[in-house]
């Protein structure tokens, strides 16, 4: 499997979805320090720095789909700020709702599977909006509310998961043969909604070079773990629907 992943950060959605068998084929993201860390790890994957620049055409352009091709996998983790509660909360009247462009893309590429991640206080505000309109252009999507507490970490950080998938009838194959795949969460995931987690204080540390672009970035990062039960089930189901 193939994806794009739209609004990268630092990566954690690509290396949890690099777990589960699934090849990341080009990045979007803007911030420069968050670049470096890409092109680091990885190195031959482009990455594309405007959201509102990225289209059909400059993929194909640059080799990454070919023409009238598409992708298995779209994902993005799309700006919290207009949903977080430590925000205004001004939703898609806010000029960082990036959901549309992530959107625009989507319906150019016409991707089998989406995957969006924001806060959980999204599902409050526009979670609404954005299955209508993955629907309205013939994908079946549901959200899930996973912490990551369940998955091991200090902190609770509940985020949404969107996932989505084209409607074809494929599909009904995968539904009759589905009591191969445990499409539930895994109990872990589920006992962490009933966990406390405590974070620990991190300890200041002068001299650290870009310190504070590096704990900006992994205040924005997906936990990897938090995700890759995701990205396995998409997995899994991809392998039913090509069998």
């Amino acid at each position: 499997m193939k994806s794009i992943e739209l609004f990268a950060g630092i990566g954690g959605m690509a290396l949890a979805a690099g777990w589960a068998g699934i090849e990341t084929i080009a990045f979007c993201e803007k911030d420069q320090f968050c670049q470096k860390v890409l092109k680091k790890h990885w190195p031959h994957v482009p990455i594309f720095d405007d959201i509102k620049k990225m289209n059909r055409q400059v993929l194909e352009e640059h080799g990454v789909i070919e023409k009238d091709g598409t992708v298995d996998l779209i994902s993005g983790g799309f700006p919290c700020q207009p949903y977080s509660i430590a925000g205004k909360r001004r939703g898609k009247e806010d000029d960082r709702d990036l959901w549309p462009e992530m959107f625009r893309i989507i319906k150019e590429i016409r991707p089998t599977w989406v995957v969006g991640e924001n806060v959980a206080n999204f599902a409050n505000m526009e979670l609404d909006r954005t299955l209508f309109d993955l629907e309205s252009i013939g994908y079946r999507g549901r959200a899930f509310i996973i912490p990551a507490c369940a998955v091991g970490a200090e902190h609770r950080r509940d985020r949404v998961f969107i996932v989505a998938h084209s409607s074809s009838k494929r599909l009904e194959r995968v539904h009759n043969e589905s009591n191969r795949i445990d499409l539930q969460l895994p109990k872990e995931i589920i006992s962490g909604f009933k966990r406390k987690a405590t974070p620990r204080v991190l300890r200041r540390g002068n001299g650290i070079p870009n310190r504070v672009d590096r704990i900006r970035a992994l205040g924005n990062a997906v936990v990897p773990q938090q995700i890759y039960p995701v990205f396995k089930f998409i997995r899994e189901i991809h392998e039913i629907e090509t069998k």
